[in-house]
């Protein structure tokens, strides 16, 4: 039997050994492909982050670039948006003949003598200015109206009121269809309602003295001509009651001025029942029919309150109550006069704000001719306690009835003793009623005093009758188209006002 031959100890060992040795040769080249591979891994990764981070930088100093351009494009746009609305509201003052504010609001501006919209603007305005020429302010006319009569129907009705009555209201009142067609054909014929302050310069010494003088620069376009206007008793008077007469003032929910009114059959409305709101509307629509943003001057009694509340103290004390005035009380048991007085008040501010101005007209509507002046002292004070209270003060006087306290010769303190005691009370600006001609005004270095002519239902039929020996209205207004047809006619002067 053959025999195998045994095998070498030494050789099997060898093999073994090499086998480990190939064994950790392959695991270490394995490891070194594994950091190789995660080094490689690591440079490619940080490669990309490198690469992410650069790009996610750029796009975020574009966005930063961009953001940056955009805010200055809004910046840029809201400059230009700012810019052009103080151009709009120069235009405002321009169109109104401020042309001074007008350059004043754009030189407040930065950048105003570079900026190509405003230097144009600017230019314009100095342009047209140059057109203008100074207004001679001694020939200035100055109207005025009592309450319009909102329902000639109720008004002029024969049979509802008495006859003395019915021709008060026929021959000093307007309607509201005579007061809108005057207003349309003055505006259109270029008159310009201007203040009575306007008229003058006024200068005050460091004693509080006040002087005058004529305004020199009261600048208009060549077609336009400027004119005064004032209202009569807008305090709604118990003897309106009923009459087609609005029923008070009132404050909107916009802040604007209204009246309050109850037609015939009882319905109550607000809206442009009277003068003011009136003529706010009109001019609001047309605001170059207006100097610089004028209104017209309020003469107020008190005896029966102001603009339809019942503010006098008669009201709260229950003391000398006229029949009327105690009737009032009776048929209204809830009447607080604290509030009459707080909505008045509140009337008035709103009054003054859309530009109108307040003045006496003596607080129980007296006549001040012949009148001494302790009458019109005891007055004076009522008025200054129950009038200037809720309006505030006035350096005006209208009197009513068309008096006056002198002739058409200047006032002079030393020889009148009321007007020397209406200049210790601050009156300065005083106007009457002169129809005779179409505008008759003082200016003196103490004084301003004007006459003003009635377009009411009397005035306008004199005219159209030939009964007036001048037809004041003649470059006012056509008197013939204008007169309300509803009116009863002949118009006579008997009736009470």
């Amino acid at each position: 039997m053959e025999q195998k031959k045994p095998v070498e100890q030494g050789t099997s060992r060898l093999t073994r050994a090499q086998k480990e040795a190939r064994k950790k040769e392959r695991h270490r080249r394995m490891m070194i492909r594994t950091v190789t591979t995660l080094i490689i891994f690591f440079i490619i990764a940080g490669a990309v982050i490198l690469v992410g981070t650069n790009i996610l930088r750029k796009r975020r100093a574009r966005a930063a670039k961009n953001a940056e351009r955009e805010a200055r494009i809004e910046q840029e746009e809201a400059e230009l948006a700012s810019i052009r609305e103080k151009i709009r509201e120069a235009d405002k003052l321009a169109l109104a003949y401020d042309y001074d504010g007008a350059i004043a609001l754009l030189q407040s501006l930065p950048n105003y003598d570079r900026d190509s919209e405003l230097v144009n603007a600017i230019a314009g305005y100095t342009a047209t200015k140059s057109t203008l020429e100074a207004k001679d302010v001694t020939k200035i006319p100055h109207i005025f109206y009592h309450s319009l009569i909102v329902d000639p129907g109720r008004a002029f009705d024969t049979t509802m009121w008495d006859p003395d009555t019915l021709a008060g209201v026929n021959a000093w009142m307007t309607t509201v269809d005579e007061f809108d067609k005057i207003t349309q054909q003055m505006y259109d014929r270029g008159w310009v309602l201007v203040r009575m302050r306007d008229m003058v310069t006024q200068k005050t010494d460091e004693n509080g003295n006040v002087t005058f003088e004529k305004n020199k620069s009261l600048l208009l376009p060549q077609d336009k001509q400027p004119f005064v206007l004032s209202i009569d008793d807008w305090s709604y008077y118990h003897s309106y009651d009923g009459k087609g007469y609005a029923d008070k003032a009132v404050v909107d929910e916009n802040g604007q001025i209204k009246c309050q009114y109850t037609d015939a059959s009882g319905n109550v409305s607000v809206g442009d029942y009277d003068v003011v709101p009136r003529l706010n509307t009109f001019l609001e629509a047309h605001p170059d029919g207006a100097y610089k943003g004028a209104r017209g001057l309020i003469a107020m009694t008190g005896y029966n309150g102001v603009f339809g509340y019942r503010t006098d103290t008669a009201y709260l004390t229950g003391e000398r109550l006229q029949a009327d005035q105690r009737a009032f009380l009776d048929s209204h048991p809830d009447f607080n006069w604290e509030k009459d007085v707080a909505d008045a008040t509140r009337v008035a501010e709103a009054v003054k704000a859309s530009g109108w101005e307040f003045a006496c007209h003596t607080w129980g509507h007296l006549s001040v001719t012949g009148k001494p002046v302790e009458t019109l002292a005891t007055d004076q004070d009522k008025w200054q306690n129950t009038v200037a209270n809720i309006t505030g003060p006035t350096d005006t006087i209208i009197f009513a009835h068309g008096a006056d306290i002198g002739t058409w010769r200047d006032y002079d303190e030393a020889t009148n003793d009321v007007f020397a005691y209406f200049k210790s009370m601050g009156y300065n600006f005083y106007a009457n009623v002169d129809a005779s001609s179409e505008y008759w005004v003082q200016i003196r270095s103490n004084y301003v005093r004007q006459g003003r002519i009635d377009c009411d239902g009397l005035q306008m039929w004199r005219s159209i009758s030939g009964e007036a020996k001048t037809n004041v209205f003649e470059n006012l207004f056509d008197v013939g188209s204008v007169f309300d047809e509803r009116r009863p006619t002949p118009v006579s002067a008997t009736g009470k006002s």
